[in-house]
């Protein structure tokens, strides 16, 4: 028979709903076909009665316990399983004996037991369950007749109203799809497949552990606690490690953040060295430190000894699910390899009432447990006789006097908890549909018989009651039971008592005590296991394609800050990165200080300029009345002082620190000062020029020429810079600004914020322009009488006698004629000039220019 569940045999049955009895006539023959192979087992195993426990009640309920290991190839059932097996089927016991002899559960009514070794195989388990649908397969013995004619007597078989079990995933599954179509309910203590959770497909099975996909979120909840994202899985091949696997890869998709670097898969039948190859295979990504395993007790034992065969000893960081759990097997010779391994176990308590129950068992007091006294050599490590039988000269004889916890070890199994639990659901919900159905009768009354087993389902999944451990059992929609887990680490330094030591819990969310964790050589701080290391602060993530966990870390240069872990962005323009580049802090804000250098030079030259134009105008001020200040021209010349004086003023004012009121006196006065000098040299230029070509025509003086027109003149033309200014405030007014972009230099800390006036240099050019204008104009003026003025003096000194003599004295052009001084002397006296003070009675050219 092929290890596929019996769903492959009813393609068009396993999703049908009610099945009545025509259907299960109908399926007789079929499975006589099918399970033909199957039931070719051992003579104490034929006709469908194999070797198990029967219990006599009023109402029976199955068990499948995995009491043998998986046999050798050939082999069935292979070696006793003391606590996977003995302890919890004697917890099966257990429990019936308290729910009998509790007066207010079940009262007048006897639960009752038919309990199978499913030999920890799947196929071994579906044929015996076989056992357990007997009852509900209508046999037609119409044609069978004994010898003397009469019909046979065929003693009816026990109907089993629901079972508890199995243990496997790989197990449960196989036999609830033939349970279903019986609509026998299945109570499991220990199968953690999330594929189980199907209510369409496994809609009779229920749980009273959490399902892996609960141990699956709470071991991805650890793994992100420890600060891991990159990881790989390790799993058994079967249902219970690939489905493990198979719901944290999911879970850790669906949740981000974690990401898978290997996924291994341990084979059911592994053959010489396919450890030291899944060890060298994890080693690939050997930044993946953590290991994520749901695998067997065997398979978790041999992958540390190859860990260590590989001197890989405190390198891999286990996760271990609720197969490792506390217990001491996997790890035995092997605890520095295992040393820092967190594991995870269904939140227990050990039931102190099963511990008095199982020491207090005997030979004598135990008869119905058919395999105790295999439990019995075993346990004691001797042996038992039997008639015909020799015993071993290897081995003492068992005396019978020996009692469990004084003369051998014993721990309660952890599942026990979930046995009792799982007995206590089904009796729960046949009180409470005893209740409903048979009010007022004691015992089962004529609607309990038979019980419904959809009916049953559904009380089954409606209990709700403190269980043996003191939390509630109750179950879902889907027949799962909540989520509760402790949280274990293997430790083994600093501590009186190596071992596991509880350092947390999970009850939807996790509650880790990372204080009270320590690591290979009792480290305290959490090992890594990630792809790349965190970037700093600063830098970016570059992601590398595919791999979500692992990236390049880029800085954020320049005037970028780091923005998010994935992005930089360009700080404000008034703004500069923080030296860690992780956010933009103002740009320190500068301004011309007075003890600048670039302050003192100009400062000191425009004091010196100050002092000099003072001391010229107080000098003409005292010698007002002199010749030569009069002729200077005393007002245009106070004027042209004045403007002086402001072009050195204004260098304080370009210094001082910017203003409303600085800024509007530097836009006055910037182009002013220039305005009223030029202004001054312009008009008298101008005032030079016309005399001196009024004087070429005639000896009447050009008009405006007085010192009052002269000042009107040289005010009209300030005037014009005057009024472009204040033009200037009414359009912008004055205001400060901040220049970000003067100082900014390729590396930020050097940038800096200058406080100026708002006056840009197009501004400044327009300012001076009409200044430069009438530089313009003195230039001009001034070289067309330097021209002249040259040229009359060529003129004059060189031809002019010469044409006086030959015109007015041609005697004295006479060849080898010496001419006489006094000729030349009157010659000279030609080029009289003409006086002027200031427009009195003389006009003369004012050579002080």
């Amino acid at each position: 028979m092929t290890t596929s569940g019996p769903g492959t045999f009813y393609p068009n049955v396993v999703h049908a709903g009610h099945h009545s009895a025509l259907w299960r006539r109908l399926l007789l023959p079929l499975w006589i076909w099918i399970g033909e192979p199957v039931v070719q087992v051992r003579a104490s195993h034929q006709h469908f009665h194999p070797h198990s426990i029967k219990l006599p009640g009023d109402i029976t309920l199955g068990g499948l316990f995995p009491i043998h290991a998986r046999g050798p190839h050939g082999v069935n059932c292979g070696e006793l399983k003391k606590e996977k097996g003995i302890h919890r089927m004697e917890a099966m016991l257990y429990a019936l004996d308290q729910i009998n002899s509790d007066p207010e559960l079940l009262p007048n009514i006897t639960l009752g037991a038919r309990i199978l070794d499913t030999c920890s195989r799947d196929t071994y388990a579906l044929e015996q369950s076989l056992t357990f649908v007997q009852a509900l397969i209508q046999k037609d013995i119409s044609d069978i007749r004994c010898s003397n004619g009469e019909p046979p007597i065929i003693r009816k078989p026990e109907r089993v109203v629901g079972v508890i079990g199995a243990s496997a995933s790989s197990v449960s599954i196989m036999v609830a799809n033939i349970l279903r179509l019986f609509e026998i309910p299945q109570v499991s203590y220990a199968s953690t497949a999330p594929e189980l959770s199907d209510n369409n497909r496994y809609d009779f099975f229920s749980r009273v552990v959490p399902p892996d996909s609960y141990q699956a979120q709470a071991m991805l909840d650890i793994v992100k606690a420890l600060g891991w994202n990159y990881v790989s899985t390790l799993a058994s091949e079967g249902n219970y490690g690939e489905s493990g696997v198979e719901a944290f890869m999911k879970i850790s998709r669906e949740a981000g953040g974690v990401c898978i670097a290997q996924s291994v898969k341990i084979p059911r039948e592994p053959e010489a060295g396919e450890f030291d190859k899944i060890i060298r295979r994890l080693m690939e990504t050997s930044n993946a430190r953590g290991v994520i395993i749901f695998a067997n007790e065997d398979d978790i034992k041999r992958v540390l000894e190859a860990a260590r065969q590989a001197n890989l000893t405190g390198h891999f960081l286990f996760v271990g699910s609720d197969s490792w759990g506390a217990k001491s097997s996997p790890i035995a010779e092997l605890e520095d390899v295992a040393e820092g391994a967190v594991t995870i176990l269904p939140k227990r308590v050990s039931i102190d009432g099963f511990d008095q129950y199982f020491m207090s068992r005997s030979l004598e007091n135990n008869r119905r447990n058919i395999w105790f006294a295999e439990f019995w050599e075993d346990d004691f490590r001797c042996k038992l006789t039997r008639p015909g039988i020799k015993l071993d000269s290897d081995k003492k004889k068992c005396t019978g006097g020996e009692r469990i916890g004084r003369d051998s070890s014993y721990e309660q199994e952890g599942k026990v908890q979930f046995v009792i639990d799982a007995v206590y659901a089904v009796a729960y919900a046949l009180h409470n549909m005893h209740q409903d159905l048979c009010p007022n009768s004691h015992g089962v009354c004529n609607s309990m018989d038979p019980v419904e087993g959809r009916l049953l389902l559904d009380y089954i999944r409606a209990v709700n009651f403190n269980g043996s451990a003191g939390t509630s059992v109750l179950f879902n929609e889907n027949g799962d039971a909540p989520g509760r887990y402790d949280i274990f680490q293997f430790q083994m330094t600093n501590h009186s008592h190596p071992g596991y030591h509880v350092i947390g819990q999970w009850t939807n969310n996790l509650r880790l005590n990372l204080e009270e964790m320590q690591w290979s050589g009792g480290d305290k701080s959490v090992p890594e296991s990630i792809c790349s290391f965190p970037c700093k602060p600063g830098e970016r993530k570059k992601m590398v394609k595919g791999v979500p966990c692992c990236w390049h870390c880029e800085l954020c240069d320049g005037y970028q800050y780091q923005l998010d872990e994935f992005n930089c962005e360009t700080c404000p323009t008034d703004m500069r990165p923080i030296p860690n580049r992780t956010a933009c802090c103002p740009t320190p804000i500068i301004k011309l200080e007075w003890n600048s250098p670039w302050a003192l030079v100009p400062a000191s030259l425009a004091m010196l300029g100050i002092l000099a134009t003072s001391a010229v105008v107080i000098t003409f001020i005292r010698f007002n009345d002199t010749p030569i200040v009069r002729a200077s021209g005393r007002e245009l010349s106070y004027v042209l002082l004045t403007g002086i004086f402001l072009i050195y003023l204004i260098t304080f004012l370009m210094i001082a620190e910017p203003g409303v009121v600085a800024c509007a006196f530097r836009r006055l006065l910037l182009g002013l000062g220039m305005a009223i000098t030029y202004s001054a040299m312009l008009t008298k230029t101008n005032r030079i020029y016309r005399i001196f070509e009024q004087g070429k025509r005639s000896v009447t003086p050009p008009k405006f020429i007085s010192p009052t027109s002269q000042l009107a003149i040289t005010f009209i033309l300030i005037s014009v810079q005057v009024l472009g200014v204040f033009v200037w405030f009414a359009v912008v007014p004055p205001h400060t600004i901040i220049d970000y972009e003067e100082l900014r230099p390729p590396n930020p800390d050097l940038a800096r914020g200058i406080l100026k006036c708002d006056m840009s240099d197009l501004s400044i050019i327009c300012c001076l322009s009409y200044s430069i204008v009438l530089m313009l104009f003195i230039q001009t003026a001034t070289l067309t009488v330097s021209m002249s003025l040259s040229a009359s003096v060529s003129l004059g000194m060189l031809y002019i006698p010469k044409v006086y003599v030959i015109i007015f004295h041609p005697e004295q052009n006479v060849q080898k004629r010496k001419r006489s001084f006094k000729a030349v002397v009157q010659a000279a006296k030609l080029s009289q000039k003409t006086d002027s003070q200031n427009g009195d009675t003389k006009i003369e050219p004012d050579r002080s220019q």
